[in-house]
């Protein structure tokens, strides 16, 4: 049997299974063509303040200070910030429970998360017109059922309906 030679030689072709820190994200940790190379200026300029909501994004071009791959893509809290890296608080599932872990990453790996933009400039329109008193306040809503119309008919003379007699004809045979 071809499993049996695979489980018993260990000099086979096939390569070793490996659980290192990276394994798996050849593509997880990968550039956009023509984006590779090291991150521009602007990103260690941005400021951060406590409170910030941030999406984590590893740049694989900065190995220093990178997240594990679980952390890749999601959105945390800054809880604090140093120098050269923030630490950001991340809900994380384990099993039945929902733990808060607070991840020391370097300023490369994270971007201000425009999840709150809409919510922000709503606030924002809200308290103007709460100060002037001009416009209308905004309010997010559900889809609201159609309004009423009525049905035009295409037949003048009504229809009736309810049962209506079974006639038995010989052109079928049922």
């Amino acid at each position: 049997c071809n499993h049996f030679f695979v489980l018993c030689c260990p000099h086979t072709a096939t390569m070793p299974h490996s659980f290192g820190y990276r394994a798996r994200t050849r593509y997880l940790f990968s550039k956009d063509f023509r984006q590779h190379g090291m991150p521009t200026v602007s990103t260690y300029l941005v400021p951060y303040k406590k409170g910030d909501f941030v999406d984590i994004v590893a740049d694989p071009a900065i190995q220093k200070g990178m997240p594990f791959k679980y952390y890749h893509g999601r959105t945390g809290i800054v809880w604090t910030v140093n120098p050269r890296s923030v630490t950001v608080l991340v809900n994380k599932r384990v099993r039945h429970r929902i733990m808060r872990k607070k991840l020391c990453i370097r300023t490369e790996h994270i971007r201000l998360s425009r999840g709150q933009e809409e919510f922000k400039a709503r606030v924002r329109h809200n308290e103007e017109v709460k100060r002037t008193g001009k416009g209308r306040r905004i309010k997010r809503e559900p889809e609201q059922p159609r309004g009423q119309m009525t049905v035009p008919r295409k037949f003048q003379e009504e229809i009736p309906l309810g049962m209506k007699k079974f006639v038995y004809t010989e052109e079928f045979d049922y």
